[in-house]
């Protein structure tokens, strides 16, 4: 990766919109060159999709809230499974320190948020949940363009 790919991937991540002649435009390419460059990243796994950022307040999701959960055994895979079986979890994760995963949750209320909760216990192994709702958000950022190398 150069840093004609990392400006294109920069370019894509600002606003994935663009065409190839418009992004040959900005990095003094032809549309051509463009496009294979961006087949390149992705076919390496360096680009995974194309996609949109909807706004979570407009569709009904104004509740965020990350959840730490702890658990009795090993049971990973199980409670990720669960988690991506439900489409307000955004995102799981396994971490290190007094909890065994760290979930990402936007719903529609307090209520909605409990039975996210109550879903969790569900999953065997659960033995704990604590919760962190979101007040209000400061901003949220995806992975940015790579850096340059040292």
């Amino acid at each position: 990766m150069d840093a004609v790919d990392r400006r294109i991937i920069g370019l894509l991540l600002e606003d994935a919109d663009r065409t190839y002649a418009q992004l040959g435009r900005e990095v003094s390419l032809s549309a051509a060159a463009v496009h294979e460059r961006v087949r390149r990243l992705r076919a390496s796994g360096v680009i995974r999709r194309t996609t949109i950022e909807v706004d979570a307040d407009a569709i009904g999701r104004p509740v965020l809230a990350f959840v730490l959960v702890d658990t009795e055994g090993w049971v990973k895979q199980t409670l990720f499974d669960a988690s991506a079986a439900d489409p307000r979890i955004e995102e799981a994760h396994s971490v290190a320190g007094s909890s065994n995963f760290l979930l990402k949750v936007r719903v529609g209320d307090p209520d909605e948020l409990e039975d996210v909760l109550h879903d969790l216990y569900r999953v065997d192994g659960v033995v704990r949940t604590r919760t962190i709702m979101v007040l209000r958000r400061g901003f949220e950022r995806g992975v940015g363009p790579p850096a340059e190398p040292s």
